[in-house]
This record gives C-alpha cells, structure tokens and sequence, in this order.
C-alpha cells in the first residue's frame, strides 16, 4: 500500500542520521537537512505498525483474501492458486513486528506511566493479533520463545496451538486492563490514541478469537463460554460504526485507495456467492458492490434493474470464466471501489462483533436472542456503505441505502431466523459474508467455513488445486525457512499435530471436535 510506503519512508529518514558515526566535517553542516527528523519516536514506530496491520497490498494483491474467500473471480490469464486453493506456505514475516513492538517500548520507557500503558496495551494487542492468524493457518507456533532472537534465542521452540490459545487470550485480557490504565498516545492514524476505542477493539478481537474456539468449549483450562460471557457483560463492547478499526482514504499522496488507478480492477469479477444471495434477498448492497454486466447493458437492461446483474462461479474453469468475462456477462466493481477515497478498510468492526455475538446467543452463551444481534450486524453493515459512499446514482444506481430501504429489508421474511440452528447459523454467517465484501481482511470467512460449513463456499473437483479435489484445504504449510533454519522444533511440531505430515489437509486442534 503506498500510504505504508509514505510512513516506511518517514520513518527511515528518522533512522538514517542515528546509524552513521563520523567526524564532523564543514561538508557535514552543509548537508545536513536541518528540518529532518534525527530519532525515532515511540508513535512513529507506532504509525508503522498500525498501517502495516491494515495494509490490503499494491495491485491485485490487495483482494487475494477475497479470492480465497470467493468473493470474486479473476480473469487474467491462468488460473489464480488463491482462488483455486492453492494455498502454498505461511509467512511467518509478522515476527519482525514483534520487534518493532519491542523498539516501540524502549523508545516509549522516558514517557509517563499512562502513555507506556497505552504503548504496552499496543504491543500486547499486535503480539496477540499476529500469532493469532498465524496459527490459524498452520497450527503449533512459536509464542512463549517468540521474538528471542536478540537475546540468542534464533531457534525458538513451538507452542501447542492450545497453549498459543490461551496466551492470545491473556495478552488480549492484558492489553484490555493496560488501555484502560492509559492515555491518548502518538502515532496513531486510525482511532487517534485514544485508548477506551482500542480497549474496545481488543474486546471485540477477543470475541473473535473465542467464537474460533467453538469447538472447545469443553476445554476448562480455555474457559471459552465465561470469557465470552464477561465480555459480552462488561460494558465495553463497540456501540455504533464509529468504533470500528478502520483505515480511512484520501486523495492525498500515499494515502488512497488500493483499487484507485489499478489497472488489474479489469479482470475482477464479482462472484455468484456475493451477487445470487444479494438479489435472492432485493438487497441495495448489490448496487454498490457492483457494476452491471456489460452484455445486459447491451441487450436492453439498465444498471438499475436487479437482472442486469451476473454473477460469476468463481470455482468454474479459468477458462470458461475468461469466456464469459470476454463476452460481458460478469459484473465488474463498482466505480466507488475505483476512487481515491474509496472507502474505509474495516479491519475490527461493530458489524462483525454483532453477528459473532448473533452466533454466540444462538449457541446459548449469552442472554439476549441471536435476531437481535444479527439485525444490528446487518444494519451496521448497510449504514456503513451508505455513510461512506456519494448520494450519487453513479455509486448506488437509484437504489439508494436508507432509513427506509433498510427497516424493509430487516422485516422481510427471507431473511428471517426461525429458530432451527443450521439454518439460524447460516443465515447469520451468510449476513457476515455479505457485508465483509472487500472488507475484514485475514480470511475470516474462509475460517469461518472451515469451523461450520458456512458460508457455504463452491467446490469444483475439475477446477479445484488442492491435493484433494473434492474440498477446500483445512491449513497453510508451514514456511520454508522454519525448513531450512529450525527445522529440529518444526519437524516435533509437524509430528506431533499432523502425523509427520506438512499437508495442506490436515486438521489443526482448533478444528478436532
């Protein structure tokens, strides 16, 4: 993203002049930048790890979560490994953000005690967040060892995915009781320092990270359903859009849209699972997600009517799907995708905390009933988009999203729960993918399939890269370089999860009933 590569920048220019030694010189004076930046601060290197979290990537790598997700197709050339499950190895590159949390502490120890509190709670948050996904796609990893390198400690031993479970919990319960000792801190572009808003962003993490536990709620050391239920009591939870954990866009420099001026846009098209639900239910969403088919606007539709919009199968035949897109009959991105602005990334969100808490009432972890919670989740989503795109038939085709559009759409019976929880289930996940489109990066949807079966997502044996033809894969293999530079703790890891075996079939204990 090159609103990261403005604050990389930033940032080394403040690292430059404290790496060098030298004898000073006349030539020295008269060229040194007088207005540059000659330390680095606690809230710079703060800066750099919060837009680095939120960074979607440059060019189509910005929506390859999507394509796993299935959210689109693509039509460029040969078949895309992501959305033909071809998952490949993990990274396990967010490590080195564990070290810029530690600078980040040391930079921040001459400050009072409530901005190291708040800088503390950050770094707790960002440990927890990383080696939460990372074990989320392989398993067992290094926690307790992580981030031991300077201490001589280059070949770390790896946690069992239970133990990096439950640390996770505990630095998120930590980082909780650090924000709400601390202050407004600096470095901060998203939610401006302030501490009650990322409190609440590691409660609804937390929420997240619990409802992944699902299938553990068995497990008394985890205590999976009381630490939901005090969360979802404390009275910290997100209350509207305006605590969501967001990267807004602008015109400015570095700072714009992902999407804006990318030529690749052309090939993306938006699939079945996101367009076939949105008409089934006469959702608004539809007109702004998407543009209309190029061939329906040649044969007599307008970009107002709901069948001048065709949904691509995005596990189909790369080449059939180039076929098609060729021939118009796919939907490409809405224009508003394709501005500067864009609109804002939603990383943590109100929406997402109201259906995980739908699922949580409806598996009886907590009071309330799981309509309520999933209605607001929908709500949450729709008044979103309309806040943050143009009152512009150009944006919505003359199916604007409001007040009134959205308390119809909630009263209507196809989108109703009716008690039975598979269907109860899906409908809340379906609503949770529907409004993740482009948004909530990380592959939480593909998670949530892999613990559920919803949303449902297309499997093609003809078409499918996974070893097993016939389902999507349960993991990420572990990375080359764990291989080639701690292989000794790897291999025990790898034996004594998967049988010996890196494959991409394999289930992690997350996933063991």
């Amino acid at each position: 993203m090159r609103f990261k590569q403005f604050i990389l920048a930033v940032i080394a220019a403040g690292t430059m002049g404290s790496g060098i030694t030298s004898c000073t010189s006349k030539f020295d004076d008269y060229n040194t930048d007088q207005n540059a930046t000659t330390t680095v601060t606690p809230g710079m290197l703060a800066t750099n790890l919060i837009i680095g979290m939120m960074d979607m990537g440059g060019s189509k790598y910005s929506v390859y979560d999507n394509m796993r997700n299935k959210q689109i197709a693509w039509a460029e050339g040969s078949a895309e490994n992501d959305q033909y499950n071809l998952f490949g190895r993990a990274s396990f590159d967010s490590y080195t953000d564990l070290t810029n949390c530690q600078k980040m502490l040391l930079e921040a120890a001459s400050a009072t005690e409530e901005v190291q509190n708040s800088y503390k709670g950050l770094a707790k948050f960002f440990k927890a967040h990383h080696l939460f996904y990372l074990s989320m796609q392989v398993g067992d990893i290094p926690y307790s060892q992580s981030n031991q390198a300077e201490e001589g400690n280059i070949k770390p031993a790896y946690d069992t995915q239970k133990e990096v479970m439950r640390q996770v919990l505990e630095d998120l319960e930590e980082a909780q009781s650090l924000f709400a000792a601390g202050t407004t801190f600096d470095g901060d572009p998203v939610l401006n320092g302030d501490p009650e808003k990322w409190r609440k962003v590691c409660v609804a993490f937390e929420l997240k990270v619990l409802m992944n536990l699902s299938k553990k709620t068995g497990d008394a050391d985890l205590r999976v359903q009381e630490r939901f239920a005090n969360l979802a009591t404390a009275n910290n939870l997100m209350t509207s859009n305006d605590d969501n954990l967001q990267l807004v866009f602008s015109n400015t420099g570095s700072q714009q849209y992902p999407l804006y001026q990318n030529d690749h846009m052309q090939y993306l098209m938006v699939s079945s699972t996101i367009i076939d639900p949105l008409k089934e239910f006469n959702d608004n969403r539809l007109f702004y997600y998407a543009e209309a088919a190029p061939y329906a606007l040649e044969n007599g539709l307008t970009a107002e009517d709901w069948d001048a919009y065709m949904g691509i199968d995005p596990s189909a035949i790369q080449s059939d799907n180039n076929v098609l897109h060729g021939e118009g009959k796919d939907c490409g991105p809405n224009e508003r995708y394709l501005t500067a602005e864009g609109e804002p990334l939603m990383y943590v969100s109100y929406m997402e905390q109201n259906f995980i808490l739908a699922e949580a009432a409806l598996r009886g972890w907590i009071g309330g009933t799981a309509d309520e919670y999933y209605k607001k989740g929908i709500r949450a989503s729709m008044e979103f988009i309309a806040e943050y795109t143009p009152n512009d038939a150009t944006y919505h085709h003359n199916h604007p999203i409001t007040e009134e559009s959205i308390s119809t759409y909630l009263e209507q019976d196809a989108i109703q729960l009716n008690g039975n929880f598979d269907h109860d289930l899906e409908m809340i996940l379906l609503q949770k993918y529907l409004g993740s489109f482009l948004q909530h990066p990380e592959n939480d949807c593909y998670y949530d399939n892999r613990r559920t079966g919803y949303p449902v997502l297309p499997i093609n044996p003809e078409s499918n890269m996974n070893t097993d033809p016939n389902k999507l894969p349960a993991r990420w293999m572990y990375p080359q370089d764990e291989l080639d530079y701690n292989r000794e703790n790897l291999q025990s890891a790898i034996d004594s999860q998967y049988g010996g075996t890196d494959d991409y079939n394999k289930l992690m204990w997350i996933l063991q009933d």
